[in-house]
């Protein structure tokens, strides 16, 4: 950057740098998104498109910034985790921010047509964001298992309130009413009782959210190899790739992190 008697004026900027060891947290959150829902259609309590279209979109996040070691989403909000010994933007909160928040909306556009098809998308979708540190792989996971606590609340709240809509003929006020004070077992036995619906066996994405996160796996491809008699001849090579994968499980408790250790760093580092 050139001299000039104008550079005096980056004295004001802030730092913002990320204490060290610390995971790195950055959640995005849709804004106003029960008008975009309505605008565009969305299916009540779920639409497969659109929590797919946000997972596609969560992980071009990922393969745009492989330090992030796991995601987390629901509904319309995702959470990153940057690993904490990552030096990404030389850890400044706002580069974090905003570079997650404009490659997932920006994601989020370009592959609409993916998920949704010839439905256009009305007018530019917008995500807020911000930033929180975690010093220990307790309170990491801890955070995790309170926005998976979160996901299963709201699903179970709008499966009922919309099976009394849909299937039950009451009005949104009605289902409002029906609703208050109940406690979760009040919920389930309202849909098992009434409408046949056994809230366990409902989808995993609905109930558990999506975990992302990487794996090395191996994957099979097709080349066409010339022979030395100059002949074509297509072989089968096998390779290990490593990528990111979608997991709709329990990561509240220990399995999920027992079969995936290499998410986590040691708390001494």
């Amino acid at each position: 950057m050139a001299k000039s008697k104008f550079e005096y004026v980056r004295n004001f900027e802030t730092d913002d740098t990320c204490l060290r060891n610390c995971y790195v947290v950055v959640r995005l959150d849709g804004r106003n998104f029960h008008k975009f829902a309505e605008q565009h259609n969305f299916a009540k309590p779920n639409d497969n498109r659109a929590l797919g279209l946000m997972s596609r979109s969560a992980r071009s996040v990922m393969e745009e910034l492989e330090d992030i070691v796991i995601a987390y989403g629901q509904s319309d909000e995702f959470s990153f985790v940057f690993k904490r010994t990552s030096n990404w933007f030389k850890r400044r909160a706002s580069k974090l921010m905003t570079h997650v928040a404009s490659q997932f909306s920006s994601s989020y556009v370009f592959y609409w047509k993916e998920f949704f098809g010839e439905q256009p998308l009305l007018y530019p979708p917008g995500f807020d964001g911000r930033v929180v540190l975690y010093p220990s792989n307790r309170n990491l996971k801890d955070y995790l298992s309170w926005r998976q606590a979160d996901c299963h609340i709201n699903n179970l709240y709008n499966t009922v309130f919309w099976t009394l809509v849909q299937n039950g003929g009451l009005t949104t006020t009605q289902a409002e009413d029906r609703l208050k004070g109940t406690l979760a077992a009040d919920k389930n036995e309202i849909l098992f009782s009434e409408f046949d619906i056994n809230y366990n066996k409902e989808s995993l994405l609905h109930r558990k959210g999506t975990a992302l996160i990487w794996e090395k796996r191996d994957e099979t491809v097709t080349k066409r190899v010339k022979l030395p008699n100059e002949e074509e001849k297509e072989v089968h090579v096998t390779r290990t790739r490593r990528s990111v994968h979608a997991h709709h499980c329990d990561i509240i408790g220990d399995q999920f992190w027992e079969e995936h250790p290499d998410i986590l760093e040691d708390d001494n580092c």
